[in-house]
Protein backbone atom coordinates (compact mmCIF):
# COMPACT_ATOMS: atom_id res chain seq x y z
CA UNK A 1 0.00 0.00 0.00
CA UNK A 2 1.23 3.44 -0.85
CA UNK A 3 2.58 5.76 1.77
CA UNK A 4 -0.25 8.16 0.79
CA UNK A 5 -2.92 5.78 1.30
CA UNK A 6 -1.38 4.91 5.07
CA UNK A 7 -1.38 8.46 5.16
CA UNK A 8 -4.67 9.14 4.79
CA UNK A 9 -6.02 6.09 6.76
CA UNK A 10 -3.99 7.02 9.67
CA UNK A 11 -5.39 10.43 9.25
CA UNK A 12 -9.04 9.79 9.09
CA UNK A 13 -9.16 6.60 11.77
CA UNK A 14 -7.59 9.01 14.21
CA UNK A 15 -10.16 11.77 13.76
CA UNK A 16 -12.71 9.00 14.33
CA UNK A 17 -11.25 7.63 17.56
CA UNK A 18 -11.08 10.92 18.77
CA UNK A 19 -13.83 12.77 17.45
CA UNK A 20 -16.34 9.50 18.91
CA UNK A 21 -14.00 8.65 21.88
CA UNK A 22 -13.36 12.34 23.43
CA UNK A 23 -17.24 13.32 21.78
CA UNK A 24 -18.56 10.57 24.74
CA UNK A 25 -16.86 12.76 27.46
CA UNK A 26 -17.90 15.93 26.45
CA UNK A 27 -21.41 15.38 24.95
CA UNK A 28 -22.92 12.69 26.74
CA UNK A 29 -20.89 11.25 29.80
CA UNK A 30 -22.32 13.35 32.26
CA UNK A 31 -25.79 13.96 30.86
CA UNK A 32 -28.45 13.97 33.88
CA UNK A 33 -30.23 10.33 33.33
CA UNK A 34 -29.12 9.35 30.17
CA UNK A 35 -25.41 10.27 30.90
CA UNK A 36 -22.81 7.23 30.03
CA UNK A 37 -20.26 8.16 32.18
CA UNK A 38 -17.03 6.77 32.89
CA UNK A 39 -17.44 3.53 31.47
CA UNK A 40 -19.85 4.47 28.57
CA UNK A 41 -16.64 7.01 27.82
CA UNK A 42 -14.07 3.83 28.28
CA UNK A 43 -16.44 1.78 25.60
CA UNK A 44 -16.42 4.47 23.82
CA UNK A 45 -12.85 4.61 22.85
CA UNK A 46 -12.30 1.00 22.62
CA UNK A 47 -15.47 0.36 20.25
CA UNK A 48 -14.25 3.76 18.41
CA UNK A 49 -10.47 1.78 17.84
CA UNK A 50 -12.34 -1.49 17.20
CA UNK A 51 -14.30 -0.95 14.52
CA UNK A 52 -11.37 1.33 12.40
CA UNK A 53 -9.32 -1.49 12.98
CA UNK A 54 -11.51 -3.89 10.65
CA UNK A 55 -11.90 -0.89 8.69
CA UNK A 56 -8.26 0.11 8.17
CA UNK A 57 -6.18 -2.56 9.25
CA UNK A 58 -5.12 -3.97 5.96
CA UNK A 59 -4.33 -0.22 4.93
CA UNK A 60 -1.77 1.35 7.54
CA UNK A 61 -2.14 -1.10 10.47
CA UNK A 62 -4.30 1.17 12.18
CA UNK A 63 -1.99 2.66 14.67
CA UNK A 64 -3.86 5.73 15.31
CA UNK A 65 -1.58 6.62 18.19
CA UNK A 66 1.80 8.33 17.84
CA UNK A 67 3.27 6.39 20.98
CA UNK A 68 1.82 2.83 19.14
CA UNK A 69 3.64 3.59 15.90
CA UNK A 70 6.98 4.71 17.65
CA UNK A 71 6.18 1.66 19.66
CA UNK A 72 5.82 -1.00 16.23
CA UNK A 73 8.90 0.48 15.12
CA UNK A 74 11.17 0.03 17.79
CA UNK A 75 9.60 -3.15 17.40
CA UNK A 76 10.64 -3.27 13.80
CA UNK A 77 6.89 -4.00 12.72
CA UNK A 78 6.91 -0.32 11.00
CA UNK A 79 10.02 1.26 8.93
CA UNK A 80 11.75 4.16 10.72
CA UNK A 81 11.38 6.19 7.93
CA UNK A 82 7.52 6.03 7.75
CA UNK A 83 7.40 7.60 11.38
CA UNK A 84 7.19 11.18 10.72
CA UNK A 85 4.32 10.16 7.84
CA UNK A 86 2.26 8.54 9.99
CA UNK A 87 2.53 10.94 13.18
CA UNK A 88 1.29 13.79 11.02
CA UNK A 89 -1.44 11.85 9.75
CA UNK A 90 -2.65 11.19 13.58
CA UNK A 91 -2.28 14.82 14.74
CA UNK A 92 -3.82 16.11 11.77
CA UNK A 93 -7.06 13.86 11.53
CA UNK A 94 -6.70 14.30 15.97
CA UNK A 95 -6.81 18.43 15.51
CA UNK A 96 -9.84 18.00 13.28
CA UNK A 97 -11.62 15.71 15.09
CA UNK A 98 -11.09 18.61 18.25
CA UNK A 99 -12.43 21.36 16.05
CA UNK A 100 -15.15 19.89 14.81
CA UNK A 101 -16.23 18.95 18.53
CA UNK A 102 -15.43 22.07 19.25
CA UNK A 103 -18.31 23.58 17.09
CA UNK A 104 -20.38 20.80 18.17
CA UNK A 105 -20.00 21.46 21.83
CA UNK A 106 -20.26 25.15 21.68
CA UNK A 107 -23.63 25.02 20.46
CA UNK A 108 -25.09 24.34 23.87
CA UNK A 109 -25.40 27.30 26.08
CA UNK A 110 -23.00 27.89 28.55
CA UNK A 111 -20.48 26.05 26.73
CA UNK A 112 -16.76 26.53 28.14
CA UNK A 113 -13.45 26.04 27.24
CA UNK A 114 -12.54 25.87 31.05
CA UNK A 115 -13.22 22.20 31.28
CA UNK A 116 -10.72 21.79 28.28
CA UNK A 117 -12.70 19.71 25.82
CA UNK A 118 -11.60 16.67 27.34
CA UNK A 119 -7.80 17.26 27.89
CA UNK A 120 -5.44 15.06 29.53
CA UNK A 121 -4.22 16.64 32.87
CA UNK A 122 -2.53 16.30 36.47
CA UNK A 123 -2.38 17.98 39.67
CA UNK A 124 -5.14 20.75 40.11
CA UNK A 125 -6.31 19.58 36.24
CA UNK A 126 -6.46 15.63 37.02
CA UNK A 127 -9.88 13.95 37.51
CA UNK A 128 -9.19 12.97 40.74
CA UNK A 129 -6.36 15.63 41.67
CA UNK A 130 -3.51 12.80 41.26
CA UNK A 131 0.24 14.10 41.26
CA UNK A 132 2.37 14.57 38.08
CA UNK A 133 4.21 11.19 39.38
CA UNK A 134 0.97 9.22 39.36
CA UNK A 135 0.12 10.56 36.34
CA UNK A 136 3.39 10.04 34.27
CA UNK A 137 3.67 5.96 35.93
CA UNK A 138 -0.59 5.61 35.12
CA UNK A 139 0.15 6.68 30.99
CA UNK A 140 3.85 4.87 30.76
CA UNK A 141 2.48 1.45 32.28
CA UNK A 142 -0.89 1.42 30.34
CA UNK A 143 1.08 2.22 26.67
CA UNK A 144 3.45 -0.84 27.94
CA UNK A 145 0.82 -2.78 28.52
CA UNK A 146 -1.74 -1.43 25.66
CA UNK A 147 1.36 -1.78 23.11
CA UNK A 148 2.45 -5.40 24.55
CA UNK A 149 -0.84 -6.27 23.29
CA UNK A 150 -1.32 -4.64 20.36
CA UNK A 151 2.17 -6.56 19.33
CA UNK A 152 0.78 -9.96 20.89
CA UNK A 153 -2.58 -9.89 19.07
CA UNK A 154 -1.25 -9.09 15.58
CA UNK A 155 1.79 -11.63 16.42
CA UNK A 156 1.53 -13.81 13.01
CA UNK A 157 1.12 -17.06 15.54
CA UNK A 158 -1.88 -15.12 17.25
CA UNK A 159 -5.11 -16.53 16.22
CA UNK A 160 -6.11 -15.06 13.12
CA UNK A 161 -9.05 -12.40 12.49
CA UNK A 162 -9.52 -11.70 16.87
CA UNK A 163 -6.96 -8.80 17.23
CA UNK A 164 -9.25 -5.79 16.58
CA UNK A 165 -11.12 -7.20 19.10
CA UNK A 166 -8.31 -8.02 21.91
CA UNK A 167 -6.96 -4.68 21.04
CA UNK A 168 -10.38 -2.14 21.72
CA UNK A 169 -10.68 -4.48 24.83
CA UNK A 170 -7.54 -3.08 26.08
CA UNK A 171 -7.84 0.21 24.94
CA UNK A 172 -11.42 0.30 26.52
CA UNK A 173 -10.11 -1.36 29.74
CA UNK A 174 -7.21 0.84 30.11
CA UNK A 175 -9.11 4.01 30.07
CA UNK A 176 -11.55 2.40 32.66
CA UNK A 177 -8.25 3.08 34.85
CA UNK A 178 -6.83 6.04 33.62
CA UNK A 179 -10.15 8.31 33.32
CA UNK A 180 -10.31 9.20 36.78
CA UNK A 181 -6.05 9.84 36.96
CA UNK A 182 -5.31 11.26 33.77
CA UNK A 183 -8.50 11.76 31.86
CA UNK A 184 -6.97 8.84 29.96
CA UNK A 185 -4.79 9.87 27.07
CA UNK A 186 -2.41 5.96 26.66
CA UNK A 187 -2.16 8.67 22.70
CA UNK A 188 -0.15 11.94 22.29
CA UNK A 189 -2.59 12.34 19.31
CA UNK A 190 -5.74 12.02 21.22
CA UNK A 191 -4.01 14.30 23.87
CA UNK A 192 -3.07 17.28 21.19
CA UNK A 193 -6.50 17.31 19.22
CA UNK A 194 -8.60 18.51 22.26
CA UNK A 195 -5.06 20.38 23.81
CA UNK A 196 -4.76 22.76 20.78
CA UNK A 197 -8.57 23.60 20.59
CA UNK A 198 -8.46 24.40 24.83
CA UNK A 199 -5.22 26.14 24.88
CA UNK A 200 -4.22 27.42 28.41
CA UNK A 201 -3.49 24.68 30.62
CA UNK A 202 -4.01 22.29 28.46
CA UNK A 203 -1.43 23.07 26.03
CA UNK A 204 1.03 23.66 29.35
CA UNK A 205 0.36 19.74 30.46
CA UNK A 206 0.69 18.69 27.38
CA UNK A 207 4.24 17.53 27.08
CA UNK A 208 3.98 14.86 29.86
CA UNK A 209 1.05 12.78 27.71
CA UNK A 210 4.02 12.32 25.20
CA UNK A 211 6.48 11.45 26.88
CA UNK A 212 4.94 8.84 29.32
CA UNK A 213 3.03 7.24 26.42
CA UNK A 214 6.08 7.18 24.18
CA UNK A 215 8.31 6.04 26.24
CA UNK A 216 5.85 2.94 27.65
CA UNK A 217 5.63 2.07 24.29
CA UNK A 218 9.31 2.00 22.99
CA UNK A 219 10.11 -0.26 25.96
CA UNK A 220 7.12 -2.35 24.98
CA UNK A 221 8.29 -2.56 21.26
CA UNK A 222 12.05 -3.53 22.64
CA UNK A 223 10.86 -6.25 24.91
CA UNK A 224 8.03 -7.96 22.98
CA UNK A 225 10.41 -9.13 20.98
CA UNK A 226 13.11 -10.46 23.19
CA UNK A 227 10.30 -12.10 25.24
CA UNK A 228 8.23 -14.02 22.59
CA UNK A 229 10.87 -14.97 20.46
CA UNK A 230 10.68 -18.45 18.61
CA UNK A 231 12.96 -20.98 20.34
CA UNK A 232 15.55 -22.69 17.74
CA UNK A 233 15.27 -26.25 18.45
CA UNK A 234 18.98 -28.13 18.47
CA UNK A 235 18.91 -30.52 15.52
CA UNK A 236 18.66 -34.19 16.90
CA UNK A 237 21.27 -35.90 17.62
CA UNK A 238 21.73 -39.15 15.15
CA UNK A 239 21.58 -42.58 17.24
CA UNK A 240 24.19 -44.89 16.68
CA UNK A 241 23.14 -48.10 16.17
CA UNK A 242 24.59 -50.85 17.56
CA UNK A 243 27.35 -52.70 15.46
Amino acid sequence: MTLSRRFMAECFGTFWLVFAGCGSAVLTAAVPQVGIGLLGVSLAFGLSLLTMAYAITHISGCHLNPAVTVGLAVGRRLRGRDVPVYIAAQLIGAIIAGWVLYVIASGQPGFSLAGGLASNGYGLHSPGGYSLGACAITEAVLTFMFVMIIMGATDRRAPQGFAPIAIGLALALANMVAIHVTNASINPARSTGPAVIARGWAIQQLWLFWVAPVFGAAVAGFLYPALVREAVLEPPVPSRRAA
